[in-house]
C-alpha cells in the first residue's frame, strides 16, 4: 500500500514498495503560479535526502527541487517536458517528477504524513 510523505521544502513522496515517486505539493504549486518549464534529473543519478533533485520555473520565479529521500533515480516523468501546466492540473499525481529507488526507509521519519504536513501549513 502507497504512503504519502512531505517535506518542509514542499515535495512529497509516494512509497510503494522499495520505490516512490516524487512531486511538488498543491500548496507549492499554487505557490509558484503557472508552471512554464520542469528541470527533471537523469535517469540512474543518485541523489541524498534533502539534496538537489532538479528545478521548476513558473512565470512568478525559479525554484529548486529537493530529494525527499535519498536513493537512485529509476525513470522520470516526461509528459512535463511537453506539458510543464501539468504541475498546476495535478501537482500531487499526474505530475510526479521522478521514480526513486529508495535506499533508506529510515529517512521516512524526517518527512512529514497528510496530517503534520497540513497542520505545518496553518503556520506558514
Amino acid at each position: 500500500m502507497a504512503a504519502m510523505y512531505f517535506s518542509k521544502e514542499h515535495e512529497w513522496v509516494n512509497v510503494d514498495g522499495g520505490k516512490g515517486k516524487v512531486g511538488i505539493s498543491d500548496h507549492a504549486a499554487h505557490e509558484l503560479g503557472d508552471v512554464t518549464f520542469v528541470e527533471l534529473p537523469r535517469v540512474g543519478a543518485t541523489v541524498k535526502q534533502f539534496g538537489l533533485l532538479g528545478s521548476i520555473e513558473s512565470v512568478k520565479a525559479a525554484s529548486d527541487i529537493y530529494a525527499p529521500v535519498s536513493g537512485k533515480v529509476v525513470a522520470v516523468n516526461s509528459a512535463l517536458d511537453v506539458t510543464p501546466e501539468l504541475v498546476n492540473e495535478s501537482a500531487e499525481e499526474a505530475a510526479w517528477m521522478a521514480e526513486i529507488e529508495i535506499a533508506d526507509a529510515a529517512e521516512l521519519q524526517n518527512l512529514m504524513t497528510r496530517e503534520q504536513y497540513d497542520a505545518y501549513l496553518k503556520t506558514l
